[in-house]
Parts: structure tokens; sequence; C-alpha cells
């Protein structure tokens, strides 16, 4: 016997391909689906054999170190494993083997392309996400988090995946390092992977909200949103033909109190353009997705209100809707400008730079 020859004459054959994680990390009950016996896996992972034992039940089918997409391939079988009493089951040979797991945190956003996640290959930790009732342990380069309720995964190539805004919160609950959760919040804001209301939505549902490394970052988040938003504004007049506004002025009655402020406003047809990059307020403690009456809402609501009474037309704007519908958002606000000919004259207000 030479040192290629196989450990055991009986191992069958399995297709592997170099080009194919899925073929180069298996579960135990995949490997028992393709004919591998746990006393054949055992005799190839032996000092010096062909595999190795990558996690509990998860086998790299070479000798070599594991590649970063190799890694997070055997964290979400590992985690994906079911129970002990549904193992019996056999798996089919394509089966997947992930369950409901799901990576998140810093190696979610990594896969997401985040610059300041760093590079897949250089994960020191995956984290991945499994329901609140596995009982399953962490272990190795994987830390096991839990969910009462579990979100829908994404597909990022073959691997499911968090939504961007539940992976930021799990990777700000990992770090206390102020500079980074504020990087990660920014990039994840600045490049147009969710908008601030939804990350300070999950931020609050993950009670990360009053830790000292996320409340300053907040406010940068808030303040890059904010202005992410009024470059897509200017971008939508731009490029949809839509007539020049007064940008960012002050409404106020010729000798009264100020109106308030608007983002743009076509002072000949009388409409003004708001956007809303306010993120909502949730802090009642134990109460997931449950809001707090926010006072800057009645202020906003009163403020429309008070201008629509004068015959100012309020056209409102979600950053979502001018980053998902800008087409759509400028149809809006073009009709808005056509429809002034058929209102009845605005009252008169004095406009100012803000």
């Amino acid at each position: 016997m030479t040192q290629n020859t196989p450990l055991s004459p009986r191992l069958p054959r399995l297709p592997l391909h170099p080009e194919d994680v899925a073929h180069r990390v298996l579960s135990a009950a995949q490997l028992r689906a393709r004919g591998v016996s746990a006393a054949q896996t055992s005799a190839q992972c032996l000092p010096g054999g062909p595999w190795q034992h990558l996690l509990p039940g998860v086998y790299l089918l070479h000798p070599g170190p594991p590649t970063g997409r190799e890694r997070l391939h055997g964290a979400l079988l590992y985690a994906g494993r079911p129970p002990a009493s549904a193992r019996r089951a056999p798996a089919g040979p394509a089966d997947a083997g992930y369950g409901e797991s799901m990576v998140t945190g810093v190696a979610a956003l990594a896969l997401y392309g985040f610059a300041t996640a760093g590079d897949v290959e250089a994960l020191h930790r995956i984290d991945v996400l499994v329901p609140r009732t596995r009982r399953l342990r962490s272990t190795r380069f994987v830390e096991v988090l839990r969910a009462a309720s579990m979100p829908r995964a994404v597909r990022v190539g073959e691997l499911p995946v968090a939504p961007v805004e539940r992976a930021l919160a799990d990777a700000v609950a990992g770090t206390v390092d102020a500079a980074c959760v504020r990087r990660l919040l920014t990039e994840a804001v600045r490049d147009g992977y969710c908008e601030p209301a939804t990350v300070v939505r999950e931020l609050s549902e993950a009670k990360l909200l009053g830790r000292p490394a996320v409340v300053g970052a907040v406010d940068s988040l808030l303040a890059e949103g904010r202005a992410v938003a009024e470059a897509r504004l200017y971008a939508m007049v731009r490029e949809h033909g839509l007539p020049e506004p007064l940008w960012n002025v002050e409404l106020r009655l010729p000798g009264g109190p100020p109106l308030g402020g608007v983002d743009a406003y076509w002072p000949d047809q009388a409409v003004a353009v708001e956007l809303d990059a306010r993120a909502p307020r949730y802090g009642v403690p134990g109460r997931r997705g449950r809001a707090e009456e926010d006072p800057r809402w009645s202020a906003h609501a009163a403020k429309r209100e008070h201008l629509e009474r004068l015959g100012i037309t309020v056209v409102h704007l979600s950053p979502r809707k001018l980053r998902e519908a800008a087409d759509q958002q400028a149809t809006v606000v073009r009709t808005a400008l056509m429809a002034a000919a058929d209102r009845e004259p605005a009252a008169y207000v004095m406009v100012l730079p803000r």
C-alpha cells in the first residue's frame, strides 16, 4: 500500500469539484447519504489522511487549511444540523444541510461587500443565527447567535445571509469600538445598503441604542442618511428635467412667525418638497418593535397642515422611495407642479435661506 492509496478501498468515489465549496465540505449526514460510513470517515481523518475534522459533525475533504468560503460553509452545516432527536432521517445527496441557519454579523457584512468588514478570507470568527430553541454551542471559529423570530434570509451566492440591518445589529453587538461602529453604520447608509430608520429600529430591538459606542454613531448615521437623501433629491430633479427649485429654504408669512423649512420650493407653483430622513424612536425596554410617540412627528404634521391651509402643496418623499423609485417620485413632483394652474392662488409667503 503506497502513501497515496485510499485508507479504505471500499470508500465510495465522491464527486469532488475544486471550484465547488459544497463538495469540499460535507456534514456527517451528507457523507452517509453518499454511502460513506462513520468508520470510513474516521479513517480518512486519521493523522496524515486526506480529510480533516473541521467542526463537530463537519468534515473538510482535503488536507490543506480551509479557505474562508469553506469555513463559512462549514459553519452553516454545523449550525444547520438537526437536533439529535431528528438525525435519524437520512439527508438527501443534494441537501444543503443549512436548516434555518444563516450567516450574520461581520461575516455577513463581508459577504455583502462592506469594505469596513474586511475580506471573507481574513475572518477570524463567523457568526451564525439560529432559532432560539436550538441547543447548540459556539465552537472554534463559529459563534452561535439565537433569535426569537428568525428574519428572512437573503441569498448571497449560495449562502443564506441575514438581512443587512440584522447583520449590522449583530456586528455592533459584538464590538465596543465606537469608531468601528460608526464606520459600519456610515458605510451601510452611504453606500445604499439600507436606510437609517431601519437600522435604528433594528438597533433598538436589539437593545443597543444605550451603549456608549452606539449613541454617537447613531447621530453620524442620521446625518449621513440626510446627506445621501439630499443628494438623491438633487439628482432626481436634474435627471428628470424638473424645473430648478429654491433649495433648503425657510417659509415665513410677511410680518408673521416662521412656517418652517422645506428641502425644495417652487414659488411660482407653491409646491414644496420635504424629505423624511428622521429615524423612529424605539426606547421602551422589553417591547420589541413598539414605537414611542415622537414629538418631532407631531410638529412635522402640524407644519404640513399649516402650509396646505395656505394653499401650498407639500410633497413628502422618503429616502427609501428616492433610492428605489426615483422615476415614480419625479412623476409625483411633476404632477404637483402641473396641477398648480388648477388651484386657487396660494397665500403670499416670504422665502428665506435656511
